[in-house]
């Protein structure tokens, strides 16, 4: 069903969402799709499905998990990888890598109608990439190790996406021939584009890897010289003429192409398998030996110049669609979570959050600055009353009257001035600690400085009729105290 902005109405399957239509080949249609994950991750993705017509031939479906099973075993970054198979409403579904880029067809028709000829390195770095994506496939093994003798058997301009970040991806391993497939082929039925298929296949012969060698050479023949190798008005013209196999050199259409990239051409387009590479990467080393490569950013902004208008069509298309899963999840209920506050949106990244115990310290009781004096003052006249009190007791029990000369009493003087500061300092309590959140989140202890006591400012002085505390009687030495000091 559709929207009436021309949208299709998303779908969900499995864990899924499924948009619009992103592409339709033969047998199969791609659209676009979302993965919705758990703790909010999600991911642009390109969900495959077969045409309603074959849904329900089992021929078509066993093909369908054949593509999937075999694409799931190759691992190379120039061909598009398999990432899950859905089942469900008696439906299959496969889900690919989203790439943001062109198929090479549609790459090669604009460019040819714009007249913006695709640069020589452009066009080897391309198919060398195709080439390093076959040999990849051709070398794939089974879980036991042993080769499966893939066969991509369908390679042309259709089944290469160049995405804008510069690199070339081959697909669609639906009708590819390997070890262990359970869909087999009929006799005498060929699958596969005719215009770029060798001499054997066509004749229902051998396929083997130098048949996907084959195609990749008509795929660098065509970059090269700006039009179709072997064309014609119906399908049977096209057979005729690649049965023919009548090959001229590319520099016959390119002035720009050399000789030297001729003869790896019209080797990769040898009618006899033996005649041609023995292996796609030596065929991908020779174009890059021969021939050079151009960066990534070249073949990107090639792509971007040509199909600027389809790939900024997808891009907004994208935006909308990462937006209203953002809004879908926004609103949806948090299953098993207690109600969260609205949040405005931010990155998947950001999105993710580890909480940690938080760890409090009580706050150090505060004090009264006057509190504080008070207490020093009290400790003071009770070390003051304590000497004292020694000094009477010791007139009790010595048995007569003490003497003492001036500098006896300057040195009791000086000792009760030490004692006092030192007292005070003992009272100041340790300094507390608080938690330190540190870069990443952590905590640690360290330490906090502790309040400075300081004295109050100093007052105009008043006579002090206590300093000291006694006097001395002239006629006999002895110390009077004053009653008015001992309180």
């Amino acid at each position: 069903m559709a929207r009436s902005d021309g949208h299709q109405l998303p779908r969900t399957v499995g864990r899924y969402v499924l948009y619009g239509e992103l592409a339709s080949g033969g047998m199969a249609t791609v659209h676009f799709g979302r993965l919705s994950g758990p703790v909010g991750f999600s991911r642009t993705v390109a969900i495959k499905r077969l045409h309603p017509q074959y849904a329900k031939d089992p021929e078509f479906v066993t093909m369908f998990l054949d593509e999937a099973r075999l694409c799931g075993r190759i691992r190379h970054p120039n061909v598009v990888p398999t990432l899950d198979v859905v089942t469900t409403d008696g439906e299959i579904f496969i889900v690919m890598e989203y790439v943001a880029g062109e198929a090479l067809s549609k790459l090669m028709k604009t460019a040819w109608q714009q007249n913006i000829p695709m640069p020589p390195r452009v066009a080897a770095t391309i198919v060398s990439s195709v080439l390093h994506g076959l040999h990849a496939a051709h070398q794939t093994k089974d879980e036991h190790g042993r080769e499966l003798g893939i066969v991509h058997r369908d390679v042309s301009p259709q089944n290469v996406l160049v995405g804008s970040d510069g690199v070339a991806r081959v697909l669609d391993f639906g009708v590819a021939k390997a070890a262990g497939r359970l869909q087999t082929t009929r006799d005498g039925q060929v699958k596969g584009k005719i215009a770029y298929m060798p001499p054997e296949q066509l004749s229902a012969g051998m396929v083997t890897r130098q048949s996907d060698i084959y195609a990749a050479g008509v795929v660098l023949w065509e970059a090269l010289a700006g039009r179709r190798l072997f064309d014609g008005d119906t399908e049977a013209m096209v057979l005729v003429r690649a049965i023919e196999g009548k090959v001229e050199p590319p520099s016959l259409s390119n002035p720009a192409v050399d000789a030297a990239t001729d003869a790896i051409v019209l080797k990769g387009l040898a009618r006899e398998p033996e005649h041609r590479f023995a292996t796609a990467r030596e065929m991908a080393l020779a174009i890059e030996q021969t021939v050079g490569l151009a960066s990534p950013y070249e073949v990107g902004e090639w792509v971007e110049r040509v199909a600027a208008d389809e790939m900024a069509r997808r891009a907004q298309r994208i935006a909308e669609i990462e937006s209203a899963a953002l809004s879908s999840n926004a609103s949806a209920p948090r299953i098993g979570l207690a109600p969260q506050p609205a949040e405005p949106p931010h990155s998947q990244v950001s999105s993710i959050s580890v909480s940690r115990p938080a760890v409090s310290v009580p706050p150090a009781p505060k004090r009264n600055r006057a509190a504080r004096i008070f207490g020093v003052v009290a400790a003071a006249m009770a070390i003051t009353g304590l000497v004292l009190g020694g000094v009477a007791m010791g007139d009790v029990l010595g048995g007569g009257p003490r003497t003492g000369s001036p500098n006896e009493v300057a040195h009791e003087q000086r000792a009760f001035a030490i004692v006092g500061p030192t007292m005070r300092e003992s009272k100041q309590a340790p300094a507390p600690t608080a938690p330190v959140v540190g870069p990443f989140g952590g905590h640690h202890a360290a330490p906090v400085a502790a309040p400075v006591v300081r004295p109050p400012p100093p007052e105009a002085k008043k006579p002090n009729v206590c300093d000291p505390p006694y006097t001395i009687d002239p006629s006999t030495g002895r110390k009077k105290y004053k009653l008015e000091c001992l309180k």
